[in-house]
């Protein structure tokens, strides 16, 4: 068996921040931040694809709101998610909010992030100042979605998971806006995070495990969706994977599985 070879082609370092490494192995080039975790990672011969599980399972708001415009990330990684919208989303306007102009640069560089257009824009900022921002001013457009995926090289921060974020996130939100949010589940604060979501959202949530190592994809809902039954879901399941490399088929089957259902809708 030949043994796969990892090679690093870049790193960005300043005291102030973790290393922005960049590694690539069998095709697949990956973002680290200061440690061997993968933050992001994309298959250099498909770099518009969503590699990693989880970040396609970020997607399924796609099964609950089919006329979402505006989609605020505060976190950038490789720019995996941001890149997809821009090339099968075109009815979705992305603002991403990256606090660090290292990763924003690497994701242009190396992940092939497009520039700033009329459909994306990425702004180098501080994501909780910006977040307040939309609670506080009637003149910035409210997101139908708020995505949330901003580790570092120790986790979550704790400023993102605090009571006052999530509430804040609730706020920000359209009338009928979706958190989507990625934690991990062997985190032992796990399930602190997830009540503390549940009480923003008037425990309108949904959780959807994507297997190995341990993300877990929270969905929280600012309203409750107009139709959860079961039969619904996998039949727009089958219609988005007509147009998307998703498996959102068996990502309903996952939703069913760990989340309160009966035999025919899941329950919130």
């Amino acid at each position: 068996m030949i043994s796969k070879i990892m090679r690093k082609i870049h790193r960005a370092f300043n005291q102030a921040e973790a290393s922005v490494d960049v590694t690539e192995v069998d095709g697949v080039r990956s973002l680290h931040l200061g440690s061997v975790t993968v933050q992001s990672a994309m298959r250099v011969k498909d770099p518009n694809a969503l590699e990693l599980t989880y970040s396609r399972g970020m997607m399924c708001f796609l099964l609950f709101n089919t006329s979402v415009k505006h989609l605020l990330s505060i976190g950038l990684g490789g720019g995996s998610v941001p890149k997809y919208l821009h090339a099968y989303c075109p009815e979705i306007v992305s603002t991403v909010v990256e606090i660090n102009p290292q990763i924003i640069n690497v994701a242009r560089s190396h992940f092939y992030l497009p520039d700033n257009d009329e459909r994306l824009n990425v702004i180098e900022g501080n994501g909780l100042k910006y977040l307040i921002l939309h609670t506080e001013s009637a003149d910035i457009l409210m997101p139908d979605i708020l995505m949330i995926d901003a580790f570092d090289q120790f986790g979550i921060p704790p400023d993102f998971c605090s009571q006052m974020f999530f509430d804040n996130c609730s706020e920000a939100l359209s009338d009928s806006g979706i958190l989507v949010i990625n934690l991990w589940g062997s985190d032992k604060k796990f399930d602190v995070y997830l009540q503390r979501i549940e009480q923003s959202f008037n425990h309108q949530v949904l959780i959807l495990p994507t297997g190995k190592p341990g993300n877990i994809v929270v969905f929280g809902f600012k309203k409750l969706p107009i139709d959860l039954r079961i039969a619904s879901l996998r039949t727009k399941a089958k219609e988005l994977e007509a147009t998307h490399k998703i498996e959102f088929i068996q990502f309903v089957e996952k939703l069913k599985e760990h989340n309160a259902s009966t035999s025919n809708r899941l329950m919130l």
